[in-house]
């Protein structure tokens, strides 16, 4: 095992499978020359140089459809976004052409594309720069949706959606990048897609997440213990696969959820997945489920009103205590 940042496990990644396949290439906005906006490129125009990584124009909507007309020639672009809110702009080439080519083609086609970038709250960024983008990519299928939230899962998460034969798009937590922690050494090291990881053990409730939600989750689930709570926390760390059979194992356990979502309530990702619970699991409930989520606003500037908007451990507690009817 190393010890490494979010940022340089991304790094090893891109590295390790650019060595190991020669069709994957990179492509951004200040990727080459500048290192990346977050220096996760950070050396790999020096290694692999300019026909590999590649500098773009400010064009999100062209340098995506580039990226998907390469992927169906044969090659594994990974394309960066400075951030998922300026990836709006690409929505058309993602949504529209990517997810949807090899069905269209009746399998003539595969797109083994994956569009990675920030996602999420930083600090007072406002609302253009501040949002949670998932839910948009999660509603098309087609497209698979990675959302890792340490700094293992970047890396084995990352190789694993370079190797995939469908678009995914691989958010990353923009408040992230400095996160150390333990990743293994191994080149090959893979983490599956659509396969959820059990971060913390309890019996009381469950604490289920995505992203880098999982260190609110785990934030409140400290504080529960001190009062005798011991909380099962979920990070589903892909939310398209969704590995439902994980979800419902934590729902028989424990018999009480919370959901935890960086993203807006209304018809947020946790929506879908409680409507999928209350489906497949209502008599293992012995209580609603709560959802904690972002205000249903708009990001403000302003530092207080953005911690009041953001999701935080405090909140969630509340939600278990509510749950728990305690």
């Amino acid at each position: 095992m190393a010890v490494m940042t979010y940022r340089d496990a991304l790094n090893a990644a891109l590295r390790e499978e650019m060595v190991r396949d020669p069709d994957v290439f990179l492509m951004g906005e200040e990727v080459a020359e500048y290192d990346g906006a977050y220096k996760v490129s950070k050396g790999l125009l020096d290694e692999f140089g300019e026909q590999r990584v590649v500098d773009s124009p400010i064009s999100e909507l062209g340098f995506a459809g580039l990226g998907v007309g390469a992927a169906m020639a044969g090659l594994r672009p990974v394309i960066e976004f400075m951030t998922f809110n300026f990836a709006f702009l690409a929505l058309d080439q993602v949504i529209n052409n990517a997810a949807k080519l090899h069905y269209m083609s009746e399998g003539q086609f595969r797109v083994p594309i994956v569009f990675r970038g920030p996602t999420g709250a930083a600090l007072q960024l406002s609302a253009q720069h501040s949002q949670a983008c998932e839910t948009y990519y999660t509603h098309a299928p087609g497209c698979k949706v990675v959302t890792p939230g340490t700094p293992a899962d970047a890396k084995g998460l990352l190789k694993a959606s370079i190797r995939d034969d469908d678009p995914v798009a691989f958010m990353e937590g923009e408040l992230l990048y400095n996160l150390k922690g333990e990743v293994p050494d191994d080149d090959d090291f893979i983490i599956p897609l659509g396969v959820a990881d059990l971060k913390r053990e309890g019996s009381d409730i469950s604490i289920i997440t995505h992203g880098k939600m999982i260190h609110v989750a785990l934030q409140a689930a400290a504080k529960l213990e001190k009062d005798g709570i011991e909380a099962d926390v979920l990070d589903l760390r892909t939310i398209r696969p969704l590995d439902m059979d994980a979800i419902l194992t934590t729902v028989a356990k424990t018999n009480r959820v919370v959901y935890v979502e960086e993203g807006w309530p209304y018809a947020g990702t946790g929506a879908q997945i409680v409507s999928m619970i209350q489906e497949e699991a209502f008599d293992h409930l012995d209580a609603p489920i709560r959802r904690v989520m972002q205000a249903d606003i708009p990001m403000p500037y302003a530092k207080n009103l953005e911690n009041l908007a953001k999701p935080n451990a405090d909140r969630v507690v509340e939600a278990c205590n509510q749950v728990l009817y305690r």
